[in-house]
């Protein structure tokens, strides 16, 4: 076993013959290249690029995929797929347009009425876009002086550090790290548990199923190809989110949806994806599609257990040995409990749209065939999202197929290349995040006045707007600090967190906020003091190649300079540290190579004692990467379906808990003691306000993009947008009720919020469904609440309320909308571009 392209390229030899994933990624592609100066890049066969061709090129690495990128005079110039990604992403084309974005944040700004009046500011002003130029030393005095003041005057309550989110790829610069660990050299603050993407699944899984799940390794998809008779893709588009992975992505996942679409083709798999929308895996599959009313997936999972009950049909050997609590949950499906409703196929298909009939197929087609059930992460991000992931889990016990190769179920085949088994090699790791052992912060306060130190990330907005309330969360209480300063980098909280205008209101209460940043997203036009980070291509760093294939280690080599009068994160804090004399500590006399070389021989020192051969660090540099072997396939539960007392999951029992005692002495009305259907507070088709607002407004991750990076790309958001509008996607019907033609100006809106988008008019949408993805970068006409926002950010019109009680999780798809045909002038989009650049007096000086 060695480090050799020659292994890696056995490894992908059952990959040979693959083509490009098309347009992007499944259909072949020529191999040609575009300059940077139309904003292109190549989106080609990357082996031929291979050898002579590549010579003198830089490599790198992205959320996107690895690229090698040809620079001329501190420009990049070109860029194209590293040769050994088979499916490289479209996406690629976007990096020129990310690097030179008109939206790059050039040097340190600070807003001008903070800049006047410090923490005594009028916050109403926070996003009116007016911002002064400071030095990097009057920014790093202002900020370091503002942590200063808030540890004295408050206490560490009063500090917020907020979760980082999808920070930009790289071990050595991952800004979170930074963050943390220099701050946290100072002194404590509030922190925030959960995320965004899947915190009700992270929440109830462990009670369920003993892990989180979501994050975690599945079968591999040789198993699933080989094995599984019936494939179930619920509310789950791989074939679109597969594109982008936590670490630099290899793509890999592509291969096997090839293999896949030639056996749905020849009938040796049925496929079904069930979502009320045909999704890009559908259409590419050409599998069948099942249509569901939105949000009502539990009512309809209820009706295939009553099913398997009434026809005899489910696993009682499994259930006997594997499980816990069945006997307290077929009651409530029997009807037998306080509901007295029985949750026949005919009640389910009043609620979720699908005939009785259907739902009885389905159930008899599940038990009769090997299934494997994929869910995606869109159902959890809604109100009670705890209940279709708890109830995917006892249909999936039902089935009895838990633990076996091409059956069970999986929360997370559509993430960073799930599925594809993994090498077993060790991967780099991180810039450290923690205090050295035996320091403690400049100030050491536990005191934090009975607030609690973390509380769920999808609540930060409730703690500004209701300060000191306490709410259940997970089984505990947590008192909500009314934080007066956050510090956000590596992230776009304007993005993520639902309900903009809500969120307007609640940052008037915050005295200062610090973004760190490369663009000027919304979350620094609604700060006060705001630091040009670089981008990774502006930096040397080392990355895992793979985030569980842990296919190689890559080598990302600086492209150009750090552009305008950005840093990387490291100087950044490093220079933080400086001002309160924990410089030397925060870098452990370490420049920024010294700590890629660090972290790149650990692994090479780790992966040795695993019998996977490393070269020494220069080699490694010189050459660009390290490959390693494709590892064995892998079964999700099988040591549990073999053992299940020696190898018992890591719930309170052991077992599969289809009833949770745990949860049930929590007492919660909206997590009960096993998975239930309950009522939104709005849903479309007859649901609760579906006659104001009939339209199911669906902010599902993006597909030419990640979350809200490369919004700022104008040449790839060319290729998608309308009129200069994010779009939303509609159906035909809905688009002719209304007066709305394909490419027309539209207001979408409710009592939250209104937007402006571009109509895409698809017969892939069903009437009363719509879409806007998320990450479209929120430009509102002004910081006053209710202003329209001119681009097309669906958290303009969510709903900010929490799952439940137990997860506290956002509820972003339980959001009904209307839409109308926008007359007049339209405003001109304000997401993009730098703040309006002022001196001291208020005066334009010029743009930024």
């Amino acid at each position: 076993m060695t480090y050799s392209r020659r292994n890696f390229l056995k490894g992908l030899a059952a990959f040979s013959g693959t083509t490009l994933v098309g347009p992007a990624l499944l259909s072949a592609a020529p191999a040609q290249a575009a300059t940077a100066r139309d904003g292109a890049s190549a989106v080609a066969g990357a082996a031929s690029a291979a050898g002579k061709d590549m010579a003198g090129w830089k490599i790198t690495g992205s959320h996107f995929g690895a690229i090698r990128a040809k620079v001329v005079n501190d420009r990049v110039v070109e860029v194209r797929p590293f040769e050994y990604d088979k499916h490289p992403t479209e996406m690629i084309k976007g990096i020129p347009g990310l690097i030179y974005s008109s939206s790059r944040i050039r040097y340190p700004m600070v807003r001008l009425d903070w800049y006047k009046k410090r923490h005594h500011s009028d916050t109403a002003q926070r996003g009116d876009n007016r911002f002064v130029r400071v030095s990097w030393d009057d920014a790093l005095d202002l900020f370091y002086e503002e942590l200063e003041r808030v540890q004295k005057s408050y206490g560490p309550w009063a500090l917020h550090t907020a979760g980082v989110g999808w920070r930009t790829v790289g071990q050595m610069h991952s800004c979170g790290n930074h963050m943390i660990r220099a701050i946290g050299m100072h002194g404590r603050s509030v922190g925030t548990v959960g995320d965004y993407s899947t915190g009700a699944g992270q929440t109830i899984l462990p009670y369920v199923l003993g892990s989180t799940e979501v994050y975690s390794q599945g079968t591999s998809w040789e198993l699933i190809l080989k094995e599984s008779k019936m494939i179930v893709f619920w509310a789950n588009d791989p074939i679109k989110n597969l594109q982008v992975g936590w670490n630099t992505e290899t793509h890999e996942s592509y291969a096997y949806f090839e293999q896949l679409k030639k056996k749905v083709a020849a009938k040796e798999i049925q496929v079904l994806c069930l979502d009320p929308v045909k999704s890009k895996t559908q259409n590419y599959l050409g599998c069948e599609h099942q249509y569901i009313n939105p949000m009502t997936d539990v009512a309809m999972m209820l009706g295939i257990a009553h099913t398997l009950v009434k026809e005899d049909l489910y696993d009682k050997s499994f259930i006997k040995t594997y499980t816990l609590g069945f006997d307290r949950f077929l009651p409530y499906l029997l009807g037998q409990t306080e509901d007295k409703v029985e949750k026949t196929a005919e009640w389910a298909a009043a609620i979720c749209g699908v005939p009785a009939q259907r739902i009885r197929q389905l159930a008899r087609q599940m038990a009769k065939n090997r299934t494997q059930l994929i869910f995606g992460w869109a159902i959890q991000r809604q109100q009670h999202g705890e209940q279709p992931y708890w109830m995917g889990a006892v249909l999936a016990a039902m089935l009895g197929q838990i633990g076996l190769p091409g059956g069970g179920i999986s929360y997370a085949h559509h993430y960073s290349s799930v599925g594809v088994s993994s090498s077993g090699a060790a991967m780099p790791g991180a810039f450290p995040l923690n205090l050295d052992p035996g320091r403690k912060p400049k100030y050491d306060n536990t005191d934090y006045k009975g607030y609690s130190p973390t509380m769920p990330i999808a609540r930060v907005i409730d703690a500004l707007l209701e300060p000191g309330k306490e709410i259940d969360f997970n089984g505990g209480k947590v008192k909500l600090a009314p934080y007066k300063m956050a510090i956000f980098t590596g992230c776009n909280q304007w993005h993520r967190q639902s309900q903009r205008n809500r969120m307007k209101q609640a940052y008037r209460q915050l005295e200062t906020v610090v973004a760190i940043d490369y663009n000027w997203t919304a979350t620094c036009r609604f700060a006060d003091i705001v630091l040009p980070a670089c981008t990774h291509f502006e930096r040397n760093d080392i990355d895992a190649y793979g985030s569980y294939s842990n296919r190689g280690v890559l080598a990302m080599h600086k492209l150009v300079d750090p552009l305008f009068h950005s840093r990387p994160d490291f100087e950044i804090f490093k220079g933080l540290c400086r001002r309160f004399n924990r410089e030397e500590e925060y870098t452990r006399g370490m420049n920024e190579m010294q700590w890629v070389e660090k972290l790149y021989e650990d692994c090479r020192k780790e992966n040795g004692l695993k019998e996977f051969p490393m070269p020494p660090f220069a080699e490694f540099w010189k050459t660009g990467y390290v490959l390693f072997p494709e590892g064995k396939p892998w079964v999700r539960h099988a040591d549990f379906r073999d053992d299940a007392e020696v190898n018992a999951l890591g719930t309170p029992s052991g077992f599969i808990e289809i009833f949770s005692r745990k949860i049930e002495r929590f007492g919660y009305a909206d997590c009960k003691g096993h998975p239930i259907w309950m009522e939104k507070t709005e849903r479309s088709h007859g649901g609760p306000n579906s006659k104001r607002f009939p339209l199911w407004l669906q902010s599902v991750h993006p597909d030419k993009r990640l979350h809200s990076q490369l919004c700022e790309s104008e040449p790839l958001r060319s290729t998608y947008a309308i009129k200069g509008r994010e779009p939303v996607f509609l159906s035909p019907a809905d688009a002719k009720a209304r007066g709305i033609a394909h490419g027309d100006l539209v207001r979408v809106f409710n009592d939250r919020g209104q937007l402006l988008a571009g109509a895409h008019v698809s017969d892939n949408f069903p009437s009363g469904v719509v879409r806007i993805q998320e990450g479209a970068w929120y430009g509102p006409t002004g910081p006053e609440v209710g202003a329209l926002d001119t681009y097309g950010d669906p958290n303009t019109l969510t709903l900010d309320i929490g799952t439940s009680s137990l997860a506290q999780a956002t509820s972003a798809n339980t959001c009904l909308v209307q839409i109308e045909k926008f007359i007049g002038a339209a405003p001109a989009v304000t997401a993009f571009g730098g703040p309006t650049e002022v001196d001291a007096s208020g005066t334009p000086v010029r743009s930024a």
